[in-house]
C-alpha cells in the first residue's frame, strides 16, 4: 500500500540520485522543498516535490504533516551498541579527577568492559543491545554501524558478531558489523602484543570472513594501544579477506594512522579529535569519509574534532555517536547534531549533511538511506511543528521528533 505525506511544511535533505557524499563549501548547502508531499511504497521513495504538483492517488494512506518537516533518518557510522552492563563507576573517577589513562591503567576502561561481555552468556547480550538498538531508532536513527572490539578473546569476538548478525536480521533498518580486532591488549598479552594480534588475525578473522560476520575491519590506533605498523598490519590482513578499513585514529595523539588508512583506502577514519596539518593533507583528493564524534568529547572533556578546518580545505565530515560504555554511553544523534554545532561551530546545513548522507556514505550505505531520494529506503523523521530546521541542533535537550518511519513503517 501507498503512504502519502502531504503538506509538509520542508522536505529536508532532497538530492538527485547519484550524490554520495558532500564535501567542502557543499556542506552548507541542504536542499528542500517547501509545502511539499513524498510518497512511499514497498518501504521506498518513490516520488516528491511541491504541494502544487501532488498527484490524486486512490485507496492511499495519508498523512497529514501539515507544519512539520521531513528529514532522513540519521545515519550512525561508529558505535559499539554490542557491550555488557556500563561502567558509571568510572564516570565517577573521572568526576573526580582521573584521567582516561588513569583509569584504564588500573584495570577500568576497555579491559573493564571486556570482563563483563566475557562473563555474560550470549543471549543476555543480544537482549541488552535489541535494548539499546530500539532506543536508538526511536531516537532517529535509520540505518547504523556495530563494532565489536570489546571482547579480546576469540571466543567473546565471534559472541559479539553474532549478537550484531541476529539484530541484522531481526531488525529492518541497514545494520553494517566492524570487527575490530584491536581495540585493547588484554593483560594476558600485555608483553606480547605481537602475539594478541596474531590470534586475532590468524585465528578469528578468517572465521569471521567464513561466517560472514562482518563487512569491516578496526584498530585503534593510538599511543599505548597500538601502533601505525600495527594498524597496517591489522588494514593488510583484513584486506585478504575481503573487509574494508574502518579506523580509530587521532583521538589523543597524531602519529600517522591517518595517512596509512588513506593509503590502505579506509572508507572512514573516525575520531580525529587531533588533527595536524598534514593529516588533512593526506585526506585530500581521497575517497576516505572523516567521522567526527562530539558526544565522546563532551563526555571525556577532550578536544572537538576541528570540522571548520576539514570543511575550509575542501573535504567531507561525517558525524556519529560512538556509542559505548566507556567514553559515550548514549546513542543520540540530535545531540550529536547540537553539539557539533554548538562545539565544533558547524551550521545547522552542514551537520545534518554529515549525520544523514555523510554518515550513509561512511558505512557504504549512501544508495540506500542518508537523503529523500527516488528509490531510496522511506527511513525518515517527522518533526513536531517547528519554525525552521535550525530548532533541531538549536534545541540541544528538547527532542523535536514526533514520528520515525523505518521502510515507511512508523515505528
Amino acid at each position: 500500500m501507498k503512504k502519502i505525506f502531504k503538506h509538509i511544511k520542508e522536505l529536508i535533505q532532497v538530492r538527485p540520485e547519484g550524490v554520495r557524499y558532500i564535501a567542502g563549501e557543499a556542506m552548507a548547502e541542504l536542499p528542500t522543498i517547501k509545502d511539499a508531499f513524498l510518497i512511499v511504497e514497498s518501504g521506498r521513495i518513490v516520488d516528491f516535490g511541491p504541494m502544487q504538483d501532488c498527484p490524486t492517488l486512490e485507496g492511499t494512506e495519508v498523512v497529514d504533516a501539515t507544519g512539520q518537516m521531513i528529514l532522513p533518518a540519521w545515519c550512525d557510522s561508529h558505535t559499539h551498541i554490542v557491550y555488557a552492563g556500563n561502567r558509571e563507576g568510572e564516570f565517577v573517577d573521572r568526576i573526580k579527577g582521573m584521567s582516561y589513562a588513569e583509569i584504564a591503567e588500573k584495570g577500568g576502561g576497555i579491559l573493564n568492559s571486556a570482563a563483563k561481555l566475557q562473563a555474560l552468556d550470549e543471549d543476555t547480550l543480544y537482549e541488552q543491545s535489541r535494548v539499546r538498538l530500539e532506543e536508538v531508532m526511536q531516537l532517529g536513527t535509520g540505518a547504523v554501524e556495530i563494532k565489536s572490539g570489546y571482547g579480546l578473546t576469540p571466543e567473546a569476538e565471534l559472541k559479539m558478531l553474532r549478537v550484531i548478525k541476529r539484530l541484522q536480521s531481526d531488525y529492518t533498518i541497514p545494520i553494517k558489523a566492524t570487527f575490530l580486532a584491536a581495540h585493547a591488549i588484554p593483560k594476558k598479552y600485555k608483553e606480547n602484543k605481537a602475539e594478541f594480534i596474531r590470534l586475532m588475525l590468524e585465528e578469528v578473522l578468517p572465521q569471521v570472513a567464513e561466517q560472514g560476520l562482518a563487512e569491516y575491519i578496526d584498530v585503534f590506533c593510538e599511543k599505548g594501544y597500538f601502533s601505525v605498523e600495527d594498524t597496517i598490519e591489522v588494514m593488510e590482513a583484513g584486506a585478504r579477506y575481503g573487509l574494508k578499513p574502518k579506523i580509530h585514529v587521532n583521538q589523543f595523539t597524531a602519529i600517522g594512522g591517518v595517512a596509512a588508512g588513506v593509503a590502505h583506502k579506509a572508507l572512514s577514519v573516525d575520531h580525529l579529535e587531533v588533527l595536524l596539518q598534514e593529516d588533512i593533507e593526506a585526506l585530500k583528493g581521497t575517497e576516505t569519509m572523516p567521522v567526527a564524534l562530539p558526544s565522546c568529547s563532551y563526555f571525556l572533556s577532550i578536544p572537538y574534532t576541528p570540522a571548520r578546518e576539514l570543511i575550509a580545505a575542501g573535504l567531507p565530515v561525517a558525524l556519529a555517536t560512538d556509542y559505548n560504555p566507556g567514553s559515550t554511553p548514549s546513542g543520540n544523534m540530535n545531540f550529536v547534531v547540537s553539539t557539533a554545532c554548538i562545539k565544533m561551530k558547524m551550521t545547522p546545513e552542514e551537520a545534518i549533511n554529515a549525520a544523514t548522507i555523510n554518515g550513509a556514505y561512511a558505512m557504504g550505505l549512501e544508495q540506500e538511506v542518508g537523503s529523500i531520494t527516488k528509490g531510496k529506503r522511506a527511513n525518515l523523521i517527522l518533526t513536531k511543528p517547528i519554525n525552521s530546521y535550525g530548532v533541531l541542533p538549536y534545541s540541544f535537550g528538547n527532542p523535536q521528533i514526533d514520528r520515525v518511519y523505518i521502510n515507511g513503517v512508523e515505528l
